[in-house]
């Protein structure tokens, strides 16, 4: 059986020799090499994790890759089964404009807002509650409108609108995550302290019903954990959500205090195991506490009743966090380095551990099909993992690393890659059909699923060595 020229590559390591059969035609390689790599944290603006600020041009504040807003349920419900969705294509193409992915909610009633309610609900009898809401610390008291969540006009508007929502929006590369909203004040599934409006089990069951049915790929997460025996809260661990909590590192930890059981991880805790391992398959979100903005990341806080922001990061597996502390207005030095120490901890870090290159063969059945196996070992060193399936993909840059490179499709994914599992490997055999003969470098890359976005950049130092947003796997000599 014929063995075709096999040119040497430029890596030091182990090598060994092994035939690969594919089909009826067989192919050998020999000498293949395999190498580590050198660990290097990822950067802190990686997709899809980190630090969001709201809707704006504040990239000279702090780095991120998300933006959040609100939009009013009104501002998209104009009738029965009849919707604008300028409000939100607004908002995410400003967002994506900066190479951003949008957080959004959408909410029924916020303190000091009026006009959230669709006229035509209120005209068809809907009945709505205003009073004064006390519970917006540190902010002012101020005026809500909370409607009657058991009214069958506003249950039917709201199982319409998901549907159509999810429909619409389910998969847009423009979307990062959605915050479930719709119930309760800011939408965050609570009337507190008047508790007595709130929406029934029934019907955030139609709500939670209606988000699994409508929305299969972009991710939902809902407020507060709930197990089978909460009193106020459907239960939901067994459901396709995530959580939010949006009292982070001032309410997460358990504290073992009497009216402190619904701090985070307690609700997690008396929700049950299921809630606790949720993090594995659906993100873990939220928003730092108003009266911990900014000064979380000082050493040390100046107000006591801040919870220590690792402790937090490690026990909920938090993917991102709302902040307006670092993007108010620009912090000091001091507060951007501690922050970017603590936030670089959040989400997912893949580091490539090794990578084994075989030699570039040809096939004896085709003389002109050129193939390069390889298999990419890669780790998750972060707290969480990815949830989105994007591929990989392969570049081989030239000499210089300045020309456009070659790419070329990978079958890898990240998407379920947990912290502390064994590292998973990417066995590829590349296509080099039509490339040049000469000498490449191999990288890799995970492409942003919004054409503007930045890659998944390895936690590497051979990451943006010879080109920006590759990772360097070695050299290749193609014949």
């Amino acid at each position: 059986m014929p063995i075709s020229r096999r040119p040497a590559i430029s890596n030091l390591g182990r090598t060994a020799t092994r035939m690969l059969v594919i089909g009826t035609t067989f192919l050998v390689t020999a000498a293949q090499t395999r190498t580590s790599l050198t660990y290097r944290p990822a950067p802190v603006d990686n997709p899809l994790k980190g630090l969001v600020p709201y809707q704006a041009d504040v990239r000279d504040r702090f780095p991120h890759s998300l933006e959040f807003n609100y939009v009013p349920y009104s501002a998209l419900v104009k009738g029965v089964d009849r919707f604008d969705w300028q409000a939100i294509e607004h908002l995410l193409d400003d967002i994506a404009s900066r190479g951003h992915q949008a957080v959004i909610r959408i909410y029924l009633e916020y303190p000091g807002k009026s006009g959230v309610i669709p006229t035509f609900l209120i005209e068809s009898g809907l009945k709505v509650h205003r009073y004064v809401n006390t519970n917006t610390q540190p902010f002012a008291s101020a005026t809500v409108e909370t409607p009657d969540y058991e009214d069958a006009h506003l249950r039917k508007s709201l199982r319409s609108f998901i549907m159509a929502f999810g429909k619409k929006y389910d998969g847009d590369p423009r979307l990062g995550f959605i915050t479930a909203g719709l119930l309760g004040t800011w939408g965050e599934w609570h009337t507190h302290p008047r508790t007595e409006l709130f929406a029934s089990k029934a019907v955030q069951e139609e709500v939670m019903d209606t988000y699994e049915a409508a929305f299969r790929v972009t991710p939902i997460l809902l407020r507060y954990p709930a197990g089978a025996g909460n009193d106020l809260k459907a239960a939901n661990a067994h459901r396709r959500f995530g959580y939010h909590d949006d009292s982070f590192a001032w309410a997460t930890l358990r504290t073992g205090k009497t009216g402190q059981d619904w701090f985070y991880m307690a609700a997690l805790k008396q929700a049950g195991h299921r809630a606790e391992e949720k993090w594995k398959t659906h993100p873990i979100g939220g928003e730092i506490r108003p009266e911990a903005w900014g000064i979380v990341f000082d050493d040390p806080p100046s107000r006591p009743e801040v919870q220590d922001f690792n402790r937090c990061v490690q026990e909920t597996h938090v993917t991102w966090l709302m902040d307006s502390g670092l993007f108010a207005k620009p912090p000091s030095a001091d507060r951007v380095a501690r922050a970017r120490r603590h936030v670089r901890e959040m989400g997912y870090e893949f580091h490539v551990s090794a990578v084994t290159l075989g030699t570039v063969d040809r096939t004896p059945a085709n003389r002109d099909r050129r193939v390069l196996d390889i298999a990419v070992e890669v780790e998750n060193r972060g707290v969480a993992p990815f949830y989105y399936p994007w591929k990989t993909e392969y570049g081989l840059l030239s000499e210089n690393g300045h020309k456009t490179p070659k790419i070329i499709p990978g079958n890898g994914h990240l998407m379920g890659l947990l912290p502390g599992n064994s590292a998973r490997i990417w066995r590829e055999s590349l296509d080099l059909q039509g490339i040049p003969s000469g000498r490449y470098t191999l990288a890799i890359r995970v492409p942003n699923s919004l054409r503007q976005g930045n890659p998944v950049r390895f936690a590497n130092a051979e990451q943006d060595r010879d080109a920006p947003t590759w990772c360097s796997l070695g050299t290749v000599d193609i014949p």
